[in-house]
């Protein structure tokens, strides 16, 4: 078994929800299902406008508390997500907090390989199990020591999770994907059993429609790249043809986890920043995305 390596994630922050109906609030206003939500058993979910763009992605588990249920999201789309939630608790049991200084959020590598998304208790810390090889999330009292392993750095981390083809809704991103563009569904980010939440009707509709016409897909390049900055295709210099999800290093070289019009992948080629910019390589995801019909 590789040696576990960490990093601290200073960038993200954690939400309370706390009282009899946080589950039912949940379940109604996000994109997965809490209201079945076990103990053994995280959720990847989105928090969606009225027309199906992501405000928000995160990832929530049952506290240790009664009635408690928490929320782990990149800290810069925590404060506007929490003020939003906030406006529609109105009669609902519910209290919604900032709980971040209570956490401490370390994203792992090389831990044994398990299902996405199941958690495992270890006394008050949470590991959460993430999409791909052996990662991981970790959430722990603030002040406890940090996990063993090697410390790597953010530039590694976020490599690692651009190769696994998950991206997090971040300050540059907000709004500008509905869950199918990033490919939420397909990592069990969206329940399409359950009742309504805001943007459902559209999510949907894109689902069982055939209207998608973007995706994340995974790429190389010799340049860095951003989050947020676009995406331009050869035979097309005008008009961006995707934008960067998600973008760090591995094996020397820069990762991408990029939202592409699915048009612009059969030809040409493609480019970061502007038409002459650097090329972006595809590379296969590392999960299947399902035919449409």
């Amino acid at each position: 078994m590789s040696q576990t390596s960490r990093l601290h994630l200073r960038d993200w922050g954690v939400i309370r929800a706390l009282g009899a109906d946080a589950a039912s609030f949940l379940h109604g206003q996000l994109t997965q299902d809490f209201a079945l939500l076990d103990r053994d058993h995280s959720r990847l979910a989105g928090f969606c406008t009225a027309k199906g763009r992501l405000l928000a992605t995160m990832v929530g588990w049952r506290g240790d508390a009664e009635d408690e249920i928490l929320l782990a999201l990149p800290a810069e789309t925590l404060a506007a997500t929490l003020k939003r939630l906030s406006m529609f608790v109105l009669r609902a049991k519910c209290k919604l907090t900032d709980a971040s200084a209570e956490f401490a959020v370390y994203g792992l590598l090389g831990t044994p390989a398990a299902g996405a998304w199941t958690l495992v208790r270890e006394g008050d810390a949470v590991q959460i199990a993430l999409p791909g090889s052996g990662r991981a999330l970790r959430l722990q009292p603030a002040a406890a020591a940090a996990p063993a392993g090697a410390e790597i750095t953010p530039d590694a981390w976020a490599g690692a999770e651009a190769a696994a083809g998950l991206a997090w809704v971040r300050g540059a991103t907000v709004e500008a994907f509905v869950p199918q563009m990033i490919n939420f569904e397909v990592l069990g980010g969206v329940n399409f059993k359950k009742g309504c939440y805001p943007g459902q009707e559209i999510v949907a509709r894109s689902q069982y429609r055939g209207t998608l016409k973007r995706r994340l897909q995974v790429f190389e390049t010799d340049a860095p790249a951003t989050v947020g900055q676009e995406i331009f295709h050869s035979a097309d210099p005008e008009q961006p043809a995707g934008v960067v999800a998600g973008a760090g290093s591995r094996d020397g070289r820069t990762v991408v986890a990029a939202e592409i019009k699915l048009a612009a992948l059969e030809g040409g080629s493609l480019h970061l920043g502007q038409a002459g910019g650097a090329t972006l390589t595809p590379r296969p995801l590392p999960y299947e995305i399902p035919p449409q019909d």
